[in-house]
């Protein structure tokens, strides 16, 4: 008997010590050697934080107001290919402004990740939005973005000309019914043919479950910021895969020689459990008579209980289907992306 309780003892020690190692010990994440992006600025605000950001200046008769693009996330940074397919509007007058929003890509990291806010990021493009020293901004909200833009018109209305929604995120509080409201069968809507909870469930591990929950109950860093950044990156390569309606075309992390910077992982997770729980923006958003574009793409893998609200929301809008396309519209078809833009740009009755 004294025998097998102490087999007992020891396999659970094995256990105990098999379990730490996986959780404790920090981990390395096999992604594309980083480079610097030539062109990026790096601003101060008084929030506290540092962002980088490109300027894109308009070319020819200026345009009054300048497209502020607000990527998808939270905590992913702007891509080359935003960079690339935005700078088309500069031909037509408008600078353009991307920049990294705090926690993701070249801007900095939060020492305190409880200040990963829906409030930070919503404060941060107001004092970014002053320093451009313009009466109003046009607005372009990618996915998560797209919820940005959403809070940030609930508070400054008036220093909005336009909002573009592309793929917008669902708003929160969440009402569970719209997981049942069915698209209008005109619309030929369909879904993606991989899931974000497929890829996430994939590229999980215990050290990462232990991350996120030591992040969101407890405040505190498990891993460093840059670990966390690595392994955010490199698990992107997997859940990107939801993005796409043809998966054939998806980048792999093997066929990247190098990236300009990496998704913030900390800024990502607090963010968004701070969105889920926060105050709700629709009280401020009902009345609103901000011109709106919506571009839905036709295999988006985000519900169209969600993106109905946009619509609902907001009266004055325009709703454009980009077919055969998913999440990420500028990566299939950015000719439309660019086209169904150029066009709500240009209509003098969408004009504020």
């Amino acid at each position: 008997m004294k025998t097998i309780f102490r087999f007992l003892a020891y396999f659970i020690l094995l256990l105990l010590a098999v379990l730490a190692y996986k959780i404790f010990v920090p981990r390395h994440y096999e992604i594309p050697p980083l480079h610097k992006r030539t062109g990026t600025k790096f601003m101060e605000l008084s929030t506290g934080s540092e962002i980088g950001y490109r300027m894109l200046n308009g070319r020819g008769n200026k345009k009054p107001f300048p497209l502020v693009y607000l990527h998808g996330g939270p905590g992913g940074p702007i891509y080359d290919r935003n960079i690339q397919i935005l700078s088309n509007f500069t031909k037509d007058g408008y600078d353009v402004f991307l920049y990294d929003q705090i926690g993701g890509g070249e801007s900095a990291r939060l020492k305190d990740i409880s200040e990963y806010t829906v409030e930070r990021h919503v404060s941060d493009l107001h004092e970014i939005i002053k320093n451009l020293g313009s009466e109003k901004v046009i607005l372009i909200g990618q996915s998560w973005g797209g919820i940005l833009a959403a809070y940030y018109a609930a508070e400054y209305p008036k220093e909005i000309a336009k909002i573009i929604f592309t793929n917008p995120g669902p708003l929160y509080p969440y009402p569970v019914e719209l997981n049942w409201l069915k698209a209008p069968d005109s619309l030929h809507l369909k879904p993606p043919a991989f899931t974000n909870k497929e890829g996430n469930k994939k590229v999980k591990n215990l050290r990462t479950i232990a991350m996120n929950l030591c992040a969101i109950h407890f405040g505190i860093k498990l891993a460093s910021d840059e670990e966390a950044d690595e392994f955010s990156t490199w698990s992107g390569f997997e859940i990107n895969k939801s993005t796409v309606f043809d998966t054939s075309k998806t980048i792999k992390a093997a066929d990247v020689k190098s990236i300009p910077s990496q998704t913030g992982y900390y800024a990502g997770i607090m963010t968004f459990y701070n969105l889920v729980k926060g105050k709700d923006p629709r009280p401020k958003l009902k009345d609103l008579d901000i011109p709106v574009l919506v571009l839905k793409s036709q295999y988006d893998n985000q519900i169209w209980g969600g993106t109905h609200e946009y619509l609902e929301l907001f009266k004055n809008h325009q709703l454009k289907i980009i077919p055969n396309a998913g999440h990420a519209i500028i990566n299939e078809q950015p000719e439309l992306y660019i086209q169904y833009i150029r066009q709500f740009l240009n209509d003098k009755d969408y004009t504020n």
